[in-house]
């Protein structure tokens, strides 16, 4: 993507902003509330189309008209509500959409032994154990689901995977939970966009971070240029954060006693 632009009426939600995926790599995008994440997402995910720049995909500048034109296009993305259905199975969910059937005509029917097997199987490839894919998703905690949500894009062919804040409501070991099968996507050669709001999360598996602020970019650095300490205070606001800082200073309490002398 290059410089792109979005209104909505006339509030420009984007201006001017670029960003590149590539190939077994995880490029993060950084910025606080408001700051265009969603509105990028939904552009990239073909929900919403550019009004400015130029959005290429393997060489071919394109427009995608639906999030379906993505999926074929190899975009896949994983919204932080996921939308799954929490009282069907796991194997229910991960095909959910693109069932498995055999037989014709008034014989046809899901395979639900294929679909099974498929699932258990994939999970495995990602690393993701389960003793049961029978048993409703909504039973998983908030890191597992995300992690089932990653191996369904992986199976599905996707070539770029777009997650949306997917540690934002977890704890700490969920998270790490998460950030390891995001990992795994990398290494299984997608290109992976990490939206986030967390500068630690996004510095231990990003390559490459774009930073939001206000709808366009506040900077954009491959991770060997930039510590992490310079990030989170890019993050953070930087010199926004430090007039703050000295605006919050504590003063000196003033003399009240008005110069009586005590006797």
């Amino acid at each position: 993507m290059r410089d792109i632009s979005k209104y909505y009426g006339n509030v420009q939600a984007l201006d001017g902003v670029s960003l590149e995926v590539h190939a077994g790599e995880i490029t993060c995008v950084l910025g606080d509330n408001g700051a265009g994440k969603s509105t990028l997402i939904k552009i990239v995910a073909g929900l919403h189309q550019h009004d400015g720049g130029t959005f290429t995909i393997e060489g071919e500048e394109t427009r995608l008209g639906s999030p379906r034109e993505a999926l074929d296009r190899g975009i896949a993305t994983v919204y932080q509500d996921l939308a799954v259905v929490p009282l069907m199975p796991v194997w229910r969910n991960f095909f959910l959409g693109s069932e498995i059937h055999k037989g014709r005509g008034p014989l046809r029917r899901l395979d639900v032994a294929a679909m099974r097997a498929t699932t258990h199987r994939e999970l495995l490839r990602m690393g993701i154990e389960l003793h049961d894919v029978d048993q409703p998703i909504g039973t998983l905690s908030g890191g597992q689901r995300q992690c089932v949500a990653i191996a369904r894009a992986v199976h599905f062919g996707a070539k770029v995977l777009i997650l949306d804040e997917p540690t934002a409501a977890l704890g700490v070991k969920q998270s790490g939970v998460v950030l390891k099968y995001v990992a795994a996507a990398r290494d299984a050669g997608l290109g992976v966009v990490l939206i986030t709001h967390n500068p630690h999360h996004a510095y231990l598996v990003g390559d490459r971070f774009v930073l939001l602020k206000r709808g366009a970019m506040a900077g954009s650095h491959a991770k060997d240029e930039i510590a992490l300490e310079e990030l989170t205070r890019q993050m953070a606001g930087g010199s926004e954060l430090e007039q703050l800082s000295h605006e919050l200073a504590r003063t000196p309490a003033p003399d009240l006693s008005g110069g009586v002398a005590k006797g």
